[in-house]
C-alpha cells in the first residue's frame, strides 16, 4: 500500500510540475515578432491609429539635411550610414512598434537592411514603408519640414 501511495503521490508532484512548467514557459512566450514591408497608404494608416501612441515611433533613415528639408510629422532621425546606427538601434524599446522609411525604393535598399538589422535585434514589430518618401508624397500624404508639401 505504502508503494502505492508513494506512486500516487509521485505522479501528482509530476503532474503539478509539468503544469506548472507549461504555464511558465506560455507566459514567456510573447507576441509573434512582425517585420514587413507596407505601402504608403497602409504606413498613412497606421499613423492614424497610432497618433496618441507613445509606443509607435516613426523613423527617417537619411541624412540630417534631409530630414531638416522634409519628413513625415513626428519622425525621428536615424541616419543609417551613421557610424553609431546599430548602436542606435540596439537602444530602441524591443516592445515598441517602429515605421521605417528612407528617399525611394531605389536608395541602395537601406530601409530593407535596416528592417533586417532591426529583426535581428528582436525588435517586436518593425513596418517598412515601400516607395520610401517620394512614395509618400506621390500618395498625397503630408510632410513637414522647410520643404514640406503640406
Amino acid at each position: 500500500m505504502a508503494k502505492k501511495s508513494l506512486k500516487n503521490l509521485m505522479m501528482l508532484v509530476l503532474s503539478v510540475l509539468l503544469v506548472a512548467g507549461a504555464v511558465l514557459a506560455g507566459g514567456c512566450i510573447g507576441k509573434a515578432q512582425i517585420v514587413e514591408t507596407i505601402t504608403p497608404q497602409e504606413a498613412f494608416s497606421l499613423i492614424q491609429e497610432n497618433q496618441d501612441n507613445p509606443d509607435f515611433v516613426i523613423i527617417d533613415l537619411r541624412w540630417s539635411e534631409a530630414f531638416a528639408y522634409e519628413h513625415i510629422e513626428n519622425a525621428i532621425n536615424i541616419y543609417y550610414f551613421s557610424e553609431t546606427f546599430q548602436d542606435e538601434l540596439s537602444q530602441l524599446d524591443k516592445d515598441k512598434t517602429y515605421l521605417i522609411y528612407c528617399t525611394c525604393p531605389t536608395c541602395s535598399g537601406i530601409d530593407r537592411k535596416a528592417l533586417n538589422i532591426m529583426a535581428e535585434l528582436n525588435l517586436r514589430e518593425v513596418y517598412r514603408m515601400s516607395g520610401g518618401l517620394i512614395g509618400w508624397e506621390v500618395e498625397g500624404c503630408p510632410t513637414v519640414g522647410e520643404g514640406a508639401n503640406q
